[in-house]
């Protein structure tokens, strides 16, 4: 949606890329969130990442200046070099300034995207322990997305259709397949549609504190984003489970890049002014590739992104042989550039 203003907005871009949405966000000066993007990766990061930058900019009629950059997520590393990003963070840091931020206090974060969930700890505002599971799809959106499309319900109603639920079904939850399998034979029985969605989400919360959170204190105020953290079903059935309220951020959707936006802005009061490459980018012709090193037998693939058909960034090389060679080329440019102004 675009903003109906014509007056210059200032602020800091945080860029979350994942491997099933890319999310940007853009907080203002206040640290309020002005716009935020939720797109579709679909394999594509430095597209998507491009469009999001034009889509962000064509929101506002007025110019937009960007003071700081974060960049997070599986493709965080990316979508840092493709921005100049002042800050370059995991995802377990990000989601951790950003709870902390929008929920003060917090002790318990839980984390659920697409194709991974997270457990975070925090203690007086600091990070003491945390857990990901990156293996079983088991309580993932893109595993509850493909139940909603097999029992042909919007995504959007199947968290609240298990709040109608009496008597939730007990359904096999440790693996994506066997409870697939479950619940097909608990609709073989005749078990109704809610008791059955309403027991698919026990079992996934289940599954998810006997994977990440065995063996760790789960205190109160506990936060849930990511994406799953729409489905009113796993709410309510984490809400049982911890015997505790269980609060959902307005922007659950997109913590991770709020967690970027900020950690941009932070990184810009040490160093005074952003590496930010402008939107201007967007409009560029960028391809990645990658090769295999045979200096040595760790035989490290080493990623490659070009703009305009000239190697940016080199990356994944242990030793540095060809990561570096571009580091000082930059930094000599740069050195070169300050002496010329």
């Amino acid at each position: 949606m675009a903003i109906k203003n014509s007056k210059k907005i200032t602020g800091f871009l945080g860029i979350d890329v994942g491997s099933v949405s890319t999310n940007l966000v853009l907080m203002d000066e206040d640290n309020k969130v002005v716009r935020s993007l939720y797109l579709r990766t679909r394999g594509r990061p430095i597209k998507v990442v491009q469009k999001g930058l034009a889509d962000l900019k064509s929101g506002f009629p007025g110019a937009v200046e960007i003071k700081g950059v974060g960049t997070t997520g599986s493709g965080r590393h990316l979508a840092g070099v493709l921005t100049g990003a002042d800050a370059v963070k995991n995802e377990i840091t990000a989601h951790a300034v950003a709870a902390s931020f929008l929920c003060p206090g917090v002790q318990t974060i839980l984390e659920i995207g697409g194709q991974d969930s997270k457990l975070i700890i925090l203690r007086n505002g600091i990070v003491t322990d945390f857990a990901m599971n990156t293996v079983c799809a088991a309580g993932t959106g893109s595993f509850l997305d493909q139940q909603a499309a097999r029992l042909n319900i919007p995504i959007e109603e199947f968290g609240k259709l298990s709040l109608n639920s009496e008597t939730p079904v007990r359904i096999a939850g440790r693996c994506a397949v066997f409870a697939e399998s479950d619940m097909i034979h608990k609709q073989q029985m005749g078990h109704e549609l809610a008791d059955i969605i309403a027991g698919l989400c026990e079992a996934l919360v289940r599954n998810y504190l006997n994977n990440l959170g065995k063996g760790k204190e789960l205190l109160p105020p506990v936060v849930f984003q990511g994406g799953v953290a729409a489905n009113e079903g796993m709410k309510a059935a984490f809400q049982r489970e911890l015997k505790t309220d269980v609060k959902v951020p307005v922007y659950y959707g997109v913590m991770g890049a709020v967690g970027a936006a900020l950690l941009g802005r932070e990184a810009v009061k040490d160093t005074g002014a952003t590496k930010f490459k402008g939107f201007c980018l967007a409009e560029k012709d960028y391809n990645a590739g990658s090769f295999a090193c045979n200096g040595c037998p760790n035989m490290c693939e080493v990623i490659e992104l070009c703009e305009e058909g000239k190697v940016i960034a080199r990356w994944g090389d242990r030793c540095g042989r060809w990561s570096n060679v571009i580091l000082q080329k930059n930094n000599l440019q740069e050195k070169e550039l300050a002496e010329i102004s």
